[in-house]
């Protein structure tokens, strides 16, 4: 099954470790299926966390996965899990399987006997309005007080609250080549650059050849 996330967000150097979560946290990747088939997934990791919502790093994804892995190899006691992507097949969005899964995932943690289940939440309609301040996006609610943003709001029926934003949660930085090979676009002058997918400009340079994308995600927080 294809990720929901644009190509040149695998270009960000951290996620590598992607690659290492179903032999470190096998316990913590999930898929939904129909008979044989993925049409969903969860990858996810554990973390020791202070208990303090404030030290939730502001680097959001790169920080958290990095943590993970460190707590891992150090032998520190988890005690939170950090969901690190979400994604359901494309011809089966709408009939309730984001939630399902996230359910899932909210009742498996809880059952392993972590006390929250974190995610730095990528809004999946944020990158339609990516001039937009993330402050401003996420202030935006329907009369029935859940989120507008689809993603944000299927967390928060489920009682997940917005805990803070990581304004830097992924950091993706290349040569003005690599940028036109992941994006198809021409990248032949310096300033803020639309890209499909991308929930911020990029911002280009052509004068030292080279882009960055700063990615901000919401840290949201189940507590279990």
């Amino acid at each position: 099954m294809p990720s929901g996330w644009p190509p040149f967000m695998r270009e960000d150097p951290v996620s590598s470790l992607m690659e290492r979560l179903p032999v470190v946290f096998p316990e913590l990747q999930f898929a939904a299926l129909d008979a044989d088939v993925v049409v969903g997934f969860v990858h996810a990791a554990s973390f020791g966390w202070d208990g303090d919502r404030s030290s939730l790093p502001d680097r959001g994804w790169d920080a958290i996965i990095l943590q993970a892995f460190r707590d891992h190899d150090r032998g520190n006691e988890p005690t939170a899990v950090t969901l690190l992507e979400a994604a359901v097949r494309p011809d089966r969005r709408g009939e309730g399987l984001s939630n399902a899964l996230l359910v899932g995932v909210r009742d498996r943690c809880r059952e392993l006997g972590y006390g929250a289940l974190f995610g730095p939440v990528r809004p999946t309609q944020k990158s339609l309005e990516p001039t937009m301040p993330m402050t401003e996006y996420i202030a935006r609610m329907r009369s029935d007080g859940l989120p507008e943003d689809p993603w944000l709001r299927a967390h928060a029926r489920l009682g997940a609250q917005i805990v803070g934003i990581a304004s830097a949660s992924m950091t993706i930085g290349g040569s003005l080549a690599q940028w036109r090979g992941w994006t198809g676009l021409p990248f032949d002058r310096s300033g803020d650059v639309i890209v499909s997918g991308a929930l911020v400009p990029v911002h280009a340079s052509v004068e030292h050849d080279h882009a960055v994308y700063v990615e901000p995600n919401v840290w949201m927080m189940h507590e279990l």
